[in-house]
């Protein structure tokens, strides 16, 4: 087992044992999502996996940044789990819960000149070091068959300087559930925490693209299922089997 893989595994699962109300990581969310907890645990027991980053899969609401400028977006809304209507409606309507303004349905003349709001469905996608290839073929080949069609081995870390092995590096993703659609606009306005969002469609076009998500997380709950059952399964060859 290379040496630069243990302790880059040791690191991470340093800090994924920090409690929960003083972990941060880069997410929106800033820790691990809990849909996606457990199967995070299972690939790090195992002894040629760690995985770097992770998301469960989300739907969420995000308004552009100001044009020209680098970053400076904001998430309006997000979540990580199926969303219930009356849940959501029930402190106010569902423009105001996904972040809109409560008002005339209207689109701007600009485009150009326009900061967007866009309604997003994203699936799960993981990032997991190994450490040797057979490992990260193994990986690879769970995902492509569990229906994350765009996996596979996307790095390599050379560690030959070292005289230690290569740890590839394997993303877990797909595209074919993702979509994006533009909710809302908020003009040229610059940056500001009060910023007036217009909304560009009714509620009852929310309502659906809710729904869609909804469909959309059964779906990838399925295929996150499929791919833990192939990726854990006992193989020749693999330590510890």
């Amino acid at each position: 087992m290379p040496v630069s893989f243990q302790d880059r595994k040791t690191k991470i699962l340093s800090d994924l044992s920090t409690p929960d109300e003083q972990y941060q990581d880069l997410s929106p969310k800033g820790s691990v999502d809990e849909r996606i907890r457990e199967l995070i645990s299972e690939i790090n027991a195992s002894l040629e996996y760690v995985t770097t980053s992770s998301c469960a899969g989300r739907m969420a609401v995000y308004l552009e940044g100001a044009r020209g400028a680098k970053g400076g977006g904001k998430w309006l809304f997000t979540s990580h789990d199926p969303v219930d209507f009356a849940d959501l409606t029930a402190a106010g309507s569902l423009y105001q819960q996904l972040g809109l303004s409560q008002g005339e349905v209207t689109s701007p003349s600009d485009a150009a000149e326009t900061r967007f709001v866009h309604f997003k469905f994203e699936p799960m996608i993981l990032h997991i070091l190994t450490s040797n290839l057979p490992a990260a073929q193994h990986a690879a080949s769970a995902a492509l068959q569990a229906g994350f069609r765009e996996s596979g081995i996307n790095g390599i870390l050379d560690h030959a300087k070292d005289h230690q092995p290569p740890t590839p590096m394997v993303a877990v993703r797909s595209s074919g559930l993702a979509f994006d659609c533009i909710i809302g606009s908020a003009g040229s306005a610059p940056e500001s925490a009060d910023i007036a969002i217009t909304p560009m469609v009714s509620e009852d076009y929310l309502r659906t693209v809710i729904a869609v998500a909804n469909q959309r997380f059964q779906v990838n709950a399925e295929r996150t299922g499929r791919f833990r059952q192939a990726l854990l399964k006992p193989r020749a060859g693999r330590p510890g089997s």
